[in-house]
């Protein structure tokens, strides 16, 4: 007898799948992508594709395609600072971190969004660390106290410094990508090591439509030959970058990942890709990206089924909200998203803590997002059949006997594999305790919450003499860009 079936949503026929490849593969061949970075050009042409060198416009066969997809692999597993796995990447195997790349933190206390700083950065890290949902961390904002030429490496820094999670990052600048391995082979021990167990995913984006400028197509070249693991972000835009069908979407996404995996496995063949992106349904009416709305949900379930079909490991911006507060919208788009996401099997779930259409983060919506994703890991996992019987007779003669399961032996063995029993920033109180504890909302609780967070948790301290090289690569890019010194770490 089968024990478990995980619940999982399906988006296309087999057919749909094939036919939504084959035309993206035919968008290549007869279209092709525009490419910026000579050094790309120069592997693709190497590679037979059919190259413009003046317009800069490639062809790509779907031979070519083919045989990038052959090299690629299937799994990625990603490692913490120790050495330990800490996502395997593969299947329906799901993980959530942070959204990266917030301009802005949401400041409860003043009631509004502020551009974050270096405290806030370190903030976020640490709580991130302390957060059990979160199997990664991300540089997931941008610090507004540094030029903004070393913005990329900085936020790296920070992370790296304050907690031994796998971090999800990219590069701002062609020059930033070196230093930024630098940091992370020393974490790791040396280059050799970090290609042996990456502890980061960098994002590549293609611009929609079909095109990779010169530096993300450098960052694809990049991580290939070092073996850092690369992320496609690929981003259509429903009626403005992309066709307005969801379908048109998905296959426009299925192109420009397919464009990316062929540089890519040019560079490297076998080093790890991730098949990704961040698309979204355009309002017409307020020309907006939301994030929240449930066809951007549908399109990333639907293009990570496309890549799960071509054999790759698979992630998504979902699990966030277009809120500018922490409020009912920003609870109810995150949980659906995470939610679809999870039942999509995405590998690499990217979002929680923004708001505001990806531009900002909240150290409180970090807290309560930590609790959706923990209860959509537990739907995921789906129901199991414990017994055989399901309810044996035994077990039912002494529940009616006693006119209680509470104190059987079979409900101490169970109850806590089967419930998912949330932190208290969830409330399940009976009313007149809630009104005890002060009738407090779910985001003043979170206010609370992270404060507490902040206080008792203590990540695991980075090696000193890392520590400290770290800290002079980030002072000498700093002084390249006229800052003396870099702004103290609390």
């Amino acid at each position: 007898m089968d024990k478990k079936l995980n619940p999982r949503i399906t988006w296309f026929t087999e057919q749909a799948r094939k036919k939504i490849v084959d035309e993206a593969k035919r968008l290549l061949s007869e279209i092709g992508v525009f490419v910026e970075n000579d050094e790309a050009l120069s592997l693709l042409d190497g590679a037979g594709a059919g190259v413009d060198r003046d317009k800069r416009r490639v062809r790509i066969g779907a031979d070519l395609v083919d045989k990038a997809l052959q090299t690629a692999p299937s799994k990625i597993t990603i490692y913490d600072r120790n050495g330990e796995s800490a996502m395997e990447l593969a299947g329906d195997r799901i993980h959530f971190n942070p959204g990266s790349a917030a301009l802005r933190i949401y400041d409860s206390k003043a009631g509004r969004a502020r551009p974050a700083e270096t405290a806030d950065l370190v903030k976020f890290v640490r709580l991130t660390d302390a957060l059990p949902g979160y199997s990664a961390q991300s540089t997931g904002l941008i610090s507004s106290d540094v030029p903004q030429e070393v913005q990329d490496r900085y936020r790296l820094y920070i992370a790296l410094r304050h907690s031994p999670k796998p971090v999800v990052t990219g590069t701002f600048r062609v020059d930033g990508f070196k230093v930024m391995h630098e940091m992370l082979a020393d974490v790791a021990g040396d280059a050799d090591k970090l290609r042996e167990k990456p502890n980061a995913i960098f994002d590549c984006c293609p611009s929609p439509p079909l095109k990779w400028s010169d530096l993300t197509a450098q960052a694809l070249i990049d991580c290939a030959r070092t073996g850092v693991v690369a992320e496609l972000i690929s981003m259509p835009l429903t009626g403005a970058t992309s066709p307005v069908t969801l379908a048109g979407a998905v296959t426009q996404h299925c192109a420009e990942c397919l464009s990316g995996v062929v540089i890519h496995q040019l560079a490297a063949p076998g080093a790890p890709i991730i098949y990704g992106g961040s698309p979204a349904c355009f309002d017409m009416r307020k020309g907006t990206t939301p994030m929240g709305a449930v066809e951007t949900m549908m399109i990333d379930g639907a293009y990570a089924e496309i890549g799960k079909h071509l054999g790759l490991p698979v992630q998504a911006y979902m699990a966030l909200s277009d809120s500018k507060v922490v409020d009912y919208q920003a609870g109810m788009e995150t949980a659906m998203g995470a939610v679809i996401a999870a039942l999509s099997g995405i590998n690499n779930i990217s979002g929680p803590g923004m708001l505001d259409f990806e531009s900002c983060q909240s150290l409180e919506k970090l807290v309560l997002d930590n609790e959706i994703c923990r209860m959509a890991l537990r739907l995921a996992a789906g129901i199991e059949l414990r017994d055989d019987p399901i309810v044996p007779l035994e077990l039912m003669r002494e529940g009616i006997e006693r006119k209680s399961f509470l104190s059987l032996l079979h409900t101490m063995k169970w109850f806590r594999k089967e419930a998912y029993f949330p932190d208290d920033v969830i409330d399940r109180n009976a009313l007149d305790e809630w009104h005890k504890q002060g009738s407090r909302d779910a985001a003043s609780r979170a206010s609370e919450r992270v404060e507490k967070l902040l206080a008792a948790h203590t990540p695991e301290p980075l090696d000193e003499a890392v520590a400290a090289h770290l800290e002079e690569l980030m002072t000498m890019e700093a002084k390249r860009f006229g800052m003396k010194e870099l702004p103290k770490l609390s």
